[in-house]
């Protein structure tokens, strides 16, 4: 077993990497560009949802009242007539990435410390490279990844979009194993 304060250096360095890795392939590579369609017509969309004053948080359309309301032939002919639309409303104004970026790190950093947590009361600290490797590697692939799929299953996001995800998540897991593996306490 390892302590796990000895795995401060590699939980912060892990998220460093994949800050970076992320912030390239999401701003330089058009890898995620097709993740989000445009309505057709957007302007006309945005001035009909503005009356209504929307406050930021995830809305559903139609919504049913209750179970019952839900199976009622209203509710089934609004469902059949469409469209059914599942809507995160933000904040007006101009999208402020600093604080998104910085839990975006912080998200990082906490996969990190559970790969670390799991890792270090698997491991002693003369585990070999692919031993950390694997523990860490499938610890930090569950982090980055399985909550995403949720929402293909749930809530019927693209599973294109999921799948590239799933990528991106496979790719932060192999580089936070790396690091991990590189300065695993000896």
């Amino acid at each position: 077993m390892v302590d796990l304060t000895s795995l401060w250096l590699p939980i912060l360095l892990s998220a460093v990497v994949v800050f970076i890795v992320s912030s390239i392939i999401h701003m330089a590579t058009p890898w995620h560009k097709s993740d989000c369609k445009k309505l057709p017509d957007d302007s006309k969309v945005l001035d009909a949802l503005r009356p209504f004053n929307l406050q930021p948080g995830d809305y559903v359309l139609p919504q049913a009242s209750s179970m019952k309301d839900m199976k009622s032939p209203e509710f089934a002919e609004k469902m059949k007539k469409g469209p059914v639309v599942i809507l995160t409303v933000r904040p007006n104004g101009m999208w402020k990435m600093g604080p998104t970026l910085g839990l975006w790190f912080l998200y990082s950093v906490v996969v990190g410390f559970f790969a670390a947590y799991i890792a270090s009361r698997a491991l002693p600290n003369t585990a070999t490279y692919l031993q950390i490797f694997r523990f860490v590697g499938a610890t930090a692939f569950m982090g980055y990844t399985f909550s995403i799929w949720q929402f293909s299953i749930w809530y019927g996001r693209s599973w294109k979009t999921t799948i590239k995800a799933t990528i991106d998540g496979l790719l932060y897991a192999l580089l936070t194993a790396g690091v991990f593996g590189w300065l695993w306490p000896r």
